[in-house]
């Protein structure tokens, strides 16, 4: 019966929204991923150029699709990755918050790299604190989070990927503050069924691994 149902809201759905993952590596993006699709992994390999998920919800009332874009932090694929900005209706900034130096890239890096390659104007933007599970190592404060989520012009929240703690939440909320924008609910309406292209791996990137391909029409 579970089967049944998730083969329902795999065919049928309102909206389909692409939502990117952005931050310094070892964050936590990957298992953030992982955690809200099915589970948290302890051992993340770092993702090499650009990695997707999709994953089906209901919220607000509504069938949503979403493509999870998980970009790798490292500056060497910085330019592997650019391209992948184009058409995204939301955007995930990741930080660790026993790491003070992911928290200071965003606005230092990550923010000026939205600035010149997001193609959405109205693209809702969510401030995400990983790791609350370390908290005797923390080393972002709570409040340093809500004031730099406000300079960004993001809403805020802090999660666990290990725990799964608001894990659920940042996606839900992210979706919804989407679904409030009306130029991206047009571009992500699907008219009840709708399709993303994948990119096409070149040659033979390696198991789970997936090098960058043309970024998606729909998502254009």
């Amino acid at each position: 019966m579970g089967s049944s149902s998730e083969q329902q809201s795999s065919e049928n759905y309102d909206f389909t929204f692409k939502i990117l993952s952005i931050g310094d590596s070892g964050v936590g993006k990957t298992s953030l991923i992982a955690s809200f699709i099915s589970a948290f992994s302890q051992y993340s390999a770092p993702t090499i150029g650009v990695d997707f998920k999709i994953k089906f919800l209901t919220v607000g009332g509504k069938r949503l699709k979403l493509t999870i874009w998980d970009t790798a932090g490292q500056e060497r694929f910085r330019t592997l990755t650019s391209s992948y900005y184009r058409g995204a209706h939301g955007i995930i900034f990741a930080y660790d918050v026993t790491r003070r130096e992911t928290f200071t890239n965003l606005s230092d890096v990550w923010a000026k790299e939205v600035e010149l390659y997001s193609t959405n104007q109205d693209c809702v933007k969510i401030l995400v604190g990983n790791k609350i599970d370390r908290e005797s190592e923390r080393a972002v404060s709570k409040e340093e989070g809500i004031e730099l989520a406000k300079e960004l012009g993001c809403t805020f929240i802090e999660c666990s990927a290990k725990t799964g703690q608001n894990v659920q939440q940042c996606f839900e909320d992210l979706s919804l503050k989407i679904m409030e924008v009306r130029s991206l609910l047009e571009k992500g309406s699907t008219g009840g069924k709708g399709h993303i292209l994948k990119p096409q791996p070149a040659g033979n990137p390696g198991p789970g691994l997936r090098r960058p391909g043309p970024p998606p029409d729909c998502c254009a």
